[in-house]
């Protein structure tokens, strides 16, 4: 086995997924506490004076305490080199982490033992399904009243549509937890909180079979997990790694992120049901990092003024095969041209590290002097190929977007393009007047606020916002239509994209409909390409 094939088989990466306040960002701290990453997690929300969370790094989310940007953070545990794909809680930000996810091997879905499955949960939940990634669950919160066990493995099978398979289980929960039973080993690992915000406090671990474990847990939790692993051996599904590599069955473990209880455990089962990066389709066929021996990877994310001193855009991308060093040139194929990949470097968050290699399923940011865009395909394989593209979310929020300095033109058309070449917003212009009026498409309205702070202190540019009515926007798939004799609905828009694309909005669902019935021969489509 070649040193590069090595390297790439040691590789694992994955994003963590949430619903807001969940415990993601904390679970994803103490991941790095554990790599050795970190030497104390910071906390998530709090007084000004309180660490902030290594992973939440843009001031609007340092003030807000909630993720509004994908994050990477690589660490090194057990002979493993871990990828973290820290994701945006918030439903407003979904189509970051929609665009994360196409990076990611596998997910880790953190579920409040409190509340179980919420709705930001099932979105993104879907799109894990959609690419049948492995699916691994921690129930966090554990420390806290939580709903009954049987209750929230039903909730997750009912809502999601995915079969759980409990790896442990928890011994109550709120100030009744008393820790966790290991159902492969037969243990129980036993809880404290002397554990909060560093790795150190020893974890105790007793047979489920020992005399001592009665007395510890008393005689009613002792009847009681009896009963349960009773139940819970004649009724859930069993562990199988084919079933949770395909996506159809996710492993369940319960802890408390805070107190870091469990978080290990999680971490080691987590690295033996998971594998080394996996392949990815092109328009040649699956490229397996295993065989492919040529450099190759593709531009999910794209952040600008990430270091305020440098005004820099770095463009992200997931290496798929092959190894990368620095400086090498490699053939941009949507660019027709070779570029050199300058100043590369490994994140933890707006932290950076510049980094000599990088190997098949790292992340990596590059310095993008504006020629990347999110989809694009970089390799040095001379019989070239293309990634699959990521597809574009349709806005459900638009607003026509002015300056209030006309001075300031120039800041305020570079701020917006540069934000907009991110993927955090869509800029539309009118049909016929072009850039003199720009309409901004949103998948969530708080990124309507995400705009006008970062505009505001990035480019110094105060803008003004009008709310439009709009709610459905659809692409126009045959371009050859003759725009000017199109007939639609009096709540129809015509608009076109950044790349003189053309595309309708629509106030009401039922005027697409009839659009399509007055115009022979029209097809739309709900989603864009990068």
């Amino acid at each position: 086995m070649s040193e590069i094939t090595k390297e790439i088989e040691r590789r694992r990466t994955f994003a963590i997924i949430s619903h807001p306040d969940a415990g993601k960002t904390t679970l994803t701290e103490k991941f790095l506490l554990y790599g050795g990453a970190i030497n104390q997690a910071g906390s998530v929300k709090g007084k000004a004076t309180a660490r902030h969370a290594v992973s939440d790094w843009m001031e609007i989310e340092k003030e807000r305490g909630i993720s509004v940007t994908s994050s990477v953070l690589q660490f090194e545990y057990g002979g493993f080199c871990i990828n973290i794909l820290d994701t945006p809680g918030h439903q407003d930000f979904s189509e970051d982490t929609y665009r994360t996810l196409m990076a990611a091997d596998s997910a880790v879905m953190v579920i409040d033992g409190s509340k179980g499955v919420e709705a930001q949960t099932r979105k993104l939940f879907k799109v894990c399904v959609m690419r049948h990634i492995p699916i691994f669950t921690f129930i966090n919160k554990m420390d806290r009243d939580a709903m009954d066990t049987f209750e929230l493995l039903d909730d997750i099978e009912k809502e999601l549509g995915i079969a759980t398979c409990p790896v442990n289980w928890p011994i109550g929960s709120g100030k009744a937890f008393q820790g966790v039973y290991d159902r492969n080993s037969r243990e129980v690992e036993l809880f404290s909180d002397t554990q909060k915000g560093t790795r150190m406090g020893e974890v105790q671990k007793l047979s489920i079979d020992t005399g001592e474990l009665d007395g510890i847990l008393g005689e009613e939790a002792r009847t009681k997990l009896d009963e349960e692993i009773e139940l819970l051996d004649g009724a859930a599904a069993e562990f199988d790694q084919e079933l949770v590599s395909k996506g159809e069955l996710s492993p369940v473990f319960f802890g408390s992120a805070l107190t870091n209880f469990g978080v290990e455990t999680f971490l080691r089962h987590f690295l033996d049901m998971t594998t080394s990066p996996l392949p990815r389709m092109s328009d040649k066929g699956e490229i397996d990092p295993m065989t492919e021996p040529d450099f190759s990877a593709f531009v999910f994310k794209i952040q600008a003024n990430m270091n305020k001193a440098h005004r820099d855009r770095i463009a992200f991308m997931r290496i798929c095969s092959g190894a990368f060093t620095a400086g090498m040139s490699v053939y941009h194929v949507q660019g027709g041209k070779e570029v050199r990949l300058s100043q590369p470097q490994q994140m933890m968050a707006s932290e950076r590290k510049m980094i000599d290699s990088a190997y098949g399923g790292d992340i990596i940011g590059i310095f993008d002097p504006g020629i990347f865009s999110i989809g694009d395909t970089l390799t040095n394989a001379k019989d070239r190929y293309v990634y699959e593209g990521i597809p574009t979310f349709a806005p459900e929020h638009f607003a026509r977007v002015r300056q209030m300095d006309t001075m300031k033109r120039k800041q305020f058309v570079k701020g917006i393009n540069q934000i907009a070449q991110e993927g955090a917003i869509q800029i539309f212009q009118e049909y016929n007047t072009g850039m003199e009026e720009i309409i901004v498409g949103v998948v969530g309205v708080l990124q309507f606020d995400v705009l006008k702070y970062r505009l505001e202190n990035e480019y110094n540019v105060e803008i003004l916002l009008e709310n439009l009515p709009y709610e459905h926007i659809r692409w126009i798939e045959n371009e050859e239509i003759d725009m000017d004799r199109l007939s639609g609905t009096s709540d129809m828009k015509k608009i076109k994209d950044l790349k003189d694309r053309p595309l309708l909005l629509f106030i009401h669902e039922w005027s697409i409909r009839m659009t399509l019935e007055r115009n022979d021969g029209l097809r739309l489509s709900e989603f864009g390409r990068s």
